[in-house]
């Protein structure tokens, strides 16, 4: 067989390959997986000689050598104070969308920073990245903005130039909260928050979410208090046994901390509060947690499935070369259930 003719019987071998483009072996290799760089000029003339040989390796390599993994990567580092259960939603979300639109899903869940997403961008195994758990000042921003592939934030950061986001917006969630309270008559209040390690770096859901709330309870003359909150039961009730030592006239309390509900309803209890009696709870939460708290807990909803619907669309949009949104803010709305009354009801 010379180096440029066909294949007379069985199937092409790589070795074939590269005969027939008249390149090593080990060029083929790396114009299929991408783990190095190579000429335009001779990974055409690979590309070709597939093509005309009819090589097919597997899956994973034709998908490589028409530059497409039909993977997009989640990074998702799992730090300290992150709701597990909550942030599976979201990934939930993410895998279902992306195999409508025949897409498997990375999960990556160190916390490696920069170098991950480096790491992940440098061969050909994700076509575009998405971001979770996304801070005010992220590190990996300024590197997101020069990546080789399409990426995606699942959340905020303080500057969103040349980036595509989306997210609920929790500043308005915030605001939400204090305005259904200040319009049952509530004038002291306190948000329960995140964790302090989630405050400590910035993540920009939980400032943003704070940053509602005072906005709104300056505008509507309800004095509050906010303060992190920890998961753990025990860190729970000493928080909210302070809490009213210290404000024994507080009457309603903003929650997003799904961890800290039950422990902080059990807290109340102990103290003779009842709920919505003599404290009203407003959650920032999913709704299917709200619907099963008892009492049915008045929140504004956490649209995990939604959101992950939008970012693996965004980013499939990007990879079409489609125009998209620098940022994509989902409206907040407040459910009202049995956890919230008149003050002095």
């Amino acid at each position: 067989m010379s180096g440029r003719g066909r294949i007379a019987s069985g199937q092409p071998t790589i070795a074939d390959v590269a005969r027939h483009a008249g390149v090593a072996v080990s060029t083929v290799s790396y114009v299929l997986s991408g783990k190095r760089a190579i000429s335009e000029v001779t990974r055409s003339r690979v590309l070709a000689s597939i093509r005309v040989l009819g090589y097919h390796p597997n899956a994973g390599a034709r998908a490589l050598a028409s530059r497409r993994a039909n993977v997009i990567a989640l990074v998702l580092p799992l730090r300290s104070g992150i709701q597990v259960p909550v942030v599976m939603q979201f990934a939930t979300a993410v895998v279902t969308s992306a195999r409508r639109h025949d897409h498997d899903v990375l999960l990556l869940t160190s916390d490696e920073g920069p170098e991950g997403l480096r790491r992940i961008a440098a061969g050909a195994l994700v076509d575009g990245v998405l971001v979770m758990d996304v801070e005010l000042h992220d590190v990996r921003v300024p590197l997101l903005r020069q990546l080789g592939r399409p990426s995606v934030l699942i959340g905020l950061p303080a500057d969103t130039c040349e980036l595509t986001c989306v997210d609920l917006d929790f500043h308005r969630a915030g605001q939400l909260c204090v305005e259904h309270l200040a319009g049952l008559g509530h004038r002291r209040i306190a948000l329960l928050g995140a964790p302090a390690a989630v405050y400590d770096r910035g993540t920009g859901f939980a400032h943003r979410t704070r940053a509602g709330v005072i906005e709104a309870a300056a505008r509507h003359g309800v004095e509050a208090v906010t303060l992190p909150c920890e998961e753990n039961a025990a860190d729970v009730h000493h928080r909210v046994v302070g809490l009213f030592a210290r404000h024994p006239d507080i009457s309603a309390l903003i929650v997003q901390n799904e961890a800290a509900v039950g422990p902080m309803q059990a807290a109340l209890a102990a103290l003779g509060r009842r709920v919505p009696e003599e404290v009203s709870v407003v959650a920032v939460c999913p709704e299917q947690f709200a619907e099963h708290a008892s009492p049915r807990l008045t929140c504004v909803p956490v649209p995990a499935e939604e959101i992950g619907r939008q970012a693996v669309s965004l980013v499939m949009g990007k990879l079409r070369d489609e125009p998209v949104p620098e940022v994509t803010l989902l409206p907040p709305r407040l459910t009202v259930r049995d956890s919230t009354a008149r003050a002095g009801h």
